[in-house]
């Protein structure tokens, strides 16, 4: 489904105040509601990712306050989401959920004031989280500049994992690895990022890798390359690829970008699988000048963030779309 031809339709809103909406795919909607003060708004929920309830609470909510931290915000208030089958699970599954979400707001200094459960025939959970930031450092996914490099600041593979979970793999110490990291916040990434002065950012969720770089290419009306080599990802996802756990949503994401990323001749399909890989609660991809590179990676080492991969940079040639290298 193309939710941006559907999002298109509807009445354009011309309040001044409204500093970021629909109309670049970014991350949150941001409202300015003094000189000094912005309002980030954002939603997220899904279907678990983990087969441990406590652990699927704490992505859950790592995966809705990462859209603030994007956005360069501080989350201030969240509300749980909840669809929840009582024919399948019991109300301890329910209790763990919401402790382990409840547990990640209190992490990242925020404050949980309520929120809305239905009964539904699949198990889904989340946050509409509000957040706070300046109304003149709010970081968009359309603001990068020729030369910068590009950031990642957590593995991709995710979605591939989850998949294979789901099907009951047994997978050990890289189940267990991909769940703490899909379970940290963003938040001392975005320290860094704040402190370097970024041109640009967004993080890597459902589009995937290429999905949320492209974004970036075509709200800033420039080219990106992407060293594949560069990026990383979690030891044995390959290895998954190859014995087809691949989510739905991967598939969609590299069907829609087939006309807007560029690999090269004979590279290969499993690695254009990796990159499209829908992610949950993924890294911050930080766009920032060349100049300023160095200090971003002395920072996030200060902020102790174990991923920091150089895996690209922006270029004024080949304006919204994306080249594999």
């Amino acid at each position: 489904m193309d939710l941006g031809r559907i999002l298109d339709k509807l009445p354009a809103t011309n309040d001044k105040n409204l500093l970021v909406d629909t109309s670049t795919a970014d991350d949150a909607g941001v409202y300015k509601l003094t000189d000094e003060i912005a309002l980030i708004q954002t939603v997220d929920f899904f279907t678990p990712v983990v087969d441990d309830p406590y652990m699927y609470g704490q992505i859950a909510a790592a995966n809705s306050f990462s859209d603030v931290y994007a956005m360069g915000g501080s989350p201030l208030t969240a509300l749980n989401i909840m669809a929840f089958p009582p024919d399948i699970f019991p109300a301890e599954v329910m209790a763990e959920i919401l402790r382990g979400g409840a547990d990640k707001a209190i992490e990242a200094g925020a404050v949980i004031a309520g929120g809305h459960t239905i009964t539904d025939d699949e198990l889904k959970y989340g946050l509409a989280v509000t957040g706070i930031g300046h109304p003149l450092k709010i970081v968009t996914n359309a603001a990068a500049r020729p030369g910068d490099k590009l950031v990642l600041t957590k593995p991709i593979g995710t979605g591939i994992i989850s998949t294979a979970i789901k099907a009951g793999k047994e997978m050990g110490d890289l189940a267990n690895d991909a769940a703490r990291v899909m379970a940290e916040l963003n938040r001392e990434a975005a320290l860094a990022m704040q402190e370097t002065g970024a041109h640009a950012c967004t993080d890597i969720t459902g589009f995937g890798l290429l999905g949320h770089t492209w974004e970036v290419a075509a709200g800033s009306a420039l080219g990106i390359n992407i060293f594949a080599a560069k990026v990383p990802f979690f030891d044995g996802v390959m290895d998954l690829i190859k014995e087809r756990f691949v989510p739905g949503g991967t598939r969609s994401n590299a069907l829609f970008l087939h006309d807007k990323v560029v690999f090269p001749a004979q590279f290969p399909k499993d690695e254009q699988i990796l990159l499209c890989d829908a992610q949950t609660s993924g890294g911050l991809l930080i766009s920032v000048a060349a100049d300023k590179l160095d200090m971003l990676i002395e920072s996030l080492e200060k902020y102790q963030v174990q991923t920091k991969a150089v895996i690209g940079e922006v270029v004024a040639e080949h304006p919204g779309k994306v080249h594999v290298l």
